[in-house]
């Protein structure tokens, strides 16, 4: 970052009204939320009958999706957290565009198992009647306190930057100035409150990160411990905590890529940025496609009939295309160019992102719906409909109304955020500046 006055700096940074773009961005955005809630309330008048789940892919699209968010949200933990804690100064203009995807994911994924509920009334009975024997019940226990602890992740650290946005629309925008007064929660940033503001970002770095792994370990659980083909692993623990952790940080270089395009941050993230969570990316990648060869290499060898049916459908029957996209899209080709320097800079890492983010995004749909339609008891008596699933024109609708949820709490806390930790970016360049001073 070249160095900047202190109110340069917050004149860049500080959060900027929608140009024509940003407005048909958010507009879209809600076309689709709309047309899902249509979707949605279409649903529950006329029951589940309007998707194309059965008695087998009684999971479906909604799953997977929820999988998807899930995994995601796991950034929060593996890039913010565990940066912090380590102290790695490069993450500055990273960590909050971190914490805001985590935040946005895990109340999506919270949101998308009531809407995968055909009954979203009885909800209540997952309290009334948990049973704590039951990964379910542990899901419900941990998503909330996920949420809770990503969204003090985020606003802990915020609240110097509140303060000074808060004198810096005291003039031209009073009744925003009001709002940023409210929730800088008096902030003056003396040496008390400094103190504290530390130690509880640290004392939540800690929680959230066991958290994290629990959240994730529990998904996998949920999956075997249901007596499914291709589920009963001891594995799957660890591989979906691999695939979050590719998921996490794909979504993370993708975000990062359009905002510092859109608001033209290019003294701030800089190729350094890209370069760093490439090799991030990179890490990620390799850990999963060493989890991946482990599920199917292994299985390929032991298969009984049941397990040698499923593999065979997804290595050259009807999955095939989207499991070898998934493979080599998601894993493979992005291992091969971010090894690479020139792949790692910030125009070739978003087309790998991208690639790295639609196929995590289908590998969950590949975790849930062959295994569904592939009971170790053979399916017999039932109508033909139900030996296949592709999701109907309502779930479709539905998810992409939860994506574009997750992508509008995105674009609106960017909007009122800053995106970019303005106090600790001022801090950093006083003390370069400070630096270069003694070197002159």
């Amino acid at each position: 970052m070249s160095m900047k006055t202190k109110e340069q700096i917050i004149k860049d940074l500080a959060p900027r009204k929608f140009n024509k773009l940003g407005k048909i961005w958010t507009i879209l955005l809600i076309v689709v939320i709309i047309a899902g809630i249509i979707a949605y309330v279409d649903q529950l008048i006329k029951g589940q009958v309007v998707t194309n789940m059965r008695d087998y892919a009684l999971w479906g699209i909604y799953i997977s999706n929820f999988v998807f968010f899930v995994a995601t949200s796991f950034v929060g933990t593996v890039v913010v957290s565990i940066l912090r804690l380590t102290r790695k100064e490069w993450r500055t203009p990273l960590v909050r565009i971190a914490e805001i995807i985590s935040l946005a994911c895990i109340i999506m994924a919270g949101i998308t198992i009531m809407i995968d509920m055909a009954r979203p009334d009885r909800l209540l009975n997952l309290f009334i009647h948990a049973r704590l024997q039951s990964p379910i019940t542990w899901d419900v226990i941990i998503i909330p306190t996920y949420i809770m602890l990503s969204f003090l992740l985020l606003y802990f650290p915020l609240l110097p930057d509140l303060a000074i946005l808060k004198k810096y629309y005291k003039d031209n925008k009073p009744k925003l100035s009001k709002w940023y007064s409210t929730f800088s929660l008096n902030w003056t940033g003396n040496t008390t409150q400094k103190i504290i503001q530390a130690k509880s970002i640290k004392t939540i770095a800690y929680l959230i990160i066991p958290v994290g792994f629990i959240l994730q370990t529990i998904d996998a659980w949920l999956f075997s411990t249901t007596y499914r083909v291709g589920w009963s692993s001891t594995n799957m623990g660890a591989y979906f905590i691999s695939g979050a952790f590719v998921a996490g940080v794909g979504a993370l270089i993708t975000v990062v890529y359009v905002i510092r395009r859109a608001y033209k941050l290019e003294d701030y993230i800089t190729d350094m940025h890209f370069d760093k969570m490439g090799r991030l990316l990179v890490l990620a990648c390799l850990i999963y496609l060493y989890f991946n060869i482990n599920e199917y290499l292994i299985t390929a060898f032991t298969a009984s009939v049941e397990e040698e049916a499923h593999l065979n459908l997804l290595f050259s029957g009807k999955y095939a295309p989207l499991f070898w996209f998934v493979i080599i899209g998601g894993l493979i080709l992005p291992i091969i160019v971010l090894l690479f320097k020139k792949g790692r800079k910030p125009l070739p890492m978003f087309i790998i992102a991208l690639l790295v983010v639609l196929g995590s995004w289908w590998k969950r749909y590949l975790i849930v719906t062959p295994t569904l339609l592939h009971p170790f008891l053979p399916i017999q008596g039932v109508p033909e409909s139900w030996r296949h699933y592709f999701p109907s024109l309502h779930e479709w609708l539905i998810t992409g109304a939860t994506l574009a949820m997750a992508l509008l709490i995105i674009t609106m806390l960017f909007r009122f955020l800053p995106i970019i930790p303005i106090q600790r970016t001022t801090d950093e360049n006083a003390l370069l500046r400070s630096d270069k001073n003694i070197e002159l």
